[in-house]
């Protein structure tokens, strides 16, 4: 197989990532948003550990995605910060592996995510204000990001590390 040149890897590699970020959330789109929500697509934050790409192409997904948003333009500007948040995180912890799994790294969307959106959640809910209406908006999409990261992002991660699909594509 060809190598693509590094430049046109990368635009294609984000890209890519956009559009399955999107298409996944949508796919499924009423666990998407909420309080308690399971998305899909966030099995896809564990991108960044095989390619810097990921982290503009999940920006661009999440910003996409989150035009749908029953919460509206400010859940494009935290949802998408806590995505970029995420990613960097992930990037930078992508050697630290258990087992060559870099279990840390799939951390970080549960932590900005749980945190950023636990809060945009507790704003727009009404009855949720205060300590324990966060702590109940946190948990409930924290837990949606454990599973579907510690799933199918695991999942992702041992097919994607097998087949080197990112070192034949010139990353």
């Amino acid at each position: 197989m060809k190598k693509m040149k590094k430049g046109t890897a990368y635009t294609v590699q984000g890209a890519l990532i956009a559009a399955i970020y999107a298409a996944l959330t949508y796919a499924v789109a009423p666990l998407s948003f909420g309080a308690t929500q399971f998305r899909i697509s966030e099995a896809l934050t564990v991108l960044p550990v095989f390619t810097p790409a990921a982290i503009p192409g999940l920006a661009v997904g999440c910003i996409i995605a989150n035009i749908g948003s029953p919460y509206g333009p400010i859940d494009i500007v935290l949802g998408t910060a806590a995505t970029v948040l995420a990613a960097l995180m992930t990037r930078l912890t992508r050697n630290i592996k258990i087992k060559n799994i870099p279990l840390l790294s799939l951390i970080f969307p549960t932590i900005f995510n749980g945190i950023i959106i636990g809060a945009e959640i507790m704003m727009f809910t009404p009855g949720q204000a205060g300590v324990i209406g966060f702590f109940t908006s946190a948990s409930g999409v924290a837990l949606g990001e454990v599973v579907v990261c510690y799933t199918l992002g695991i999942l992702l991660y041992i097919g994607l590390d097998k087949t080197k699909v990112f070192k034949k594509l010139g990353d």
